[in-house]
């Protein structure tokens, strides 16, 4: 890794994403060969987003890897309310070898890391997911092989998770259809970088406002919430606008016969997903969720193993 922090796939270029898929699969196949590889380094945890699955694969990432987590929930912090980012940052390099951060506005991300000269890692932003990102990659080319070959469906919200997969897409030069209903679509920002870190790689990408047509043929198909956290309050109405894009056996029948089911979780099941495609045989949301654990170590190993 040539960057202190991990806060978009975007910085990435193409080498380095594919190599940190290569690390991933070795340190899931021999983890006893990075066992105590932390020993002795702190991981501090600000969560302002709850979370079963980031949690988890983070806390018992640094446990296998010989360090220690601690957890700071949103009531112990109050980013920019009660105490400013700079200040954050300034007072837990005193005491921690690096940061991990769940929160909503992506700036509060790029604030601790500037901020700070331990490294800083981007667990989840309004704007980005990159380690869900970088899972789900590791997740399909374990099931299909070479990434340039496939193709990914996206359908429902154009939110963070659309974001980073539209990044990771485009670093593994495969292919990406999203389909969202009008006024969803991803950020045309987002969509612009991604065109430009794909140019060299071969990446093909398609918006669409038809699922159907997004499905098409497709070696996996991706959905997520259609109301994430801070959107509840609307949720009845997106409840309303994305029903057509619900992804159900219809909607599987387009895609090829062994495509992948991808969820990043948690899933409302009968919503965006029946429980028919959620349970079925090409369902890989357990796996991506397993994988976690193995990008997370990959990370913290990467980023925290030269910082003193």
């Amino acid at each position: 890794m040539m960057h202190k922090d991990f806060i978009s796939i975007h910085d990435l270029s193409l080498y380095e994403f594919s190599e940190m898929l290569d690390f991933v699969k070795t340190m899931k196949e021999k983890p006893q060969r990075f066992q105590k590889k932390l020993k002795n380094k702190i991981l501090a945890m600000i969560f302002q987003k709850p979370s079963l699955r980031t949690r988890m694969t983070f806390e018992v990432g640094m446990l296998q890897l010989g360090g220690k987590a601690i957890y700071l929930a949103p009531s112990d912090i109050q980013i920019g309310t009660r105490e400013a980012p700079y200040d954050i940052a300034k007072n837990l390099e005193l005491w921690v070898h690096g940061i991990m951060v769940r929160t909503f506005a992506h700036q509060i991300v790029i604030d601790l890391a500037q901020s700070t000269h331990i490294p800083v890692i981007n667990a989840l932003t309004d704007l980005l997911h990159p380690c869900q990102a970088m899972a789900d990659f590791f997740t399909i080319k374990e099931k299909k092989g070479a990434l340039a070959k496939v193709k990914l469906a996206y359908v429902g919200d154009g939110n963070n998770v659309c974001h980073s997969l539209l990044f990771a897409s485009a670093k593994a030069g495969c292919e990406m259809a999203i389909a969202t209903p009008s006024g969803y679509e991803p950020n045309p920002e987002i969509v612009k970088q991604a065109a430009e870190d794909g140019k060299d790689s071969g990446f093909r990408f398609n918006l669409t406002n038809d699922p159907f047509e997004a499905v098409q043929g497709a070696d996996a198909v991706y959905t997520d919430t259609w109301a994430s956290m801070g959107q509840e309050h609307d949720k009845e109405q997106r409840i309303k606008i994305f029903s057509p894009y619900q992804v159900n056996s219809n909607l599987m029948a387009k895609a090829k016969p062994d495509a992948l089911f991808m969820h990043c979780l948690p899933a409302h099941r009968g919503e965006e997903v029946t429980d028919e495609v959620m349970d079925s045989k090409q369902s890989v949301v357990f796996n991506q969720a397993e994988n976690r654990l193995h990008v997370q170590k990959t990370l913290l190993l990467l980023l925290l193993k030269e910082n003193k």
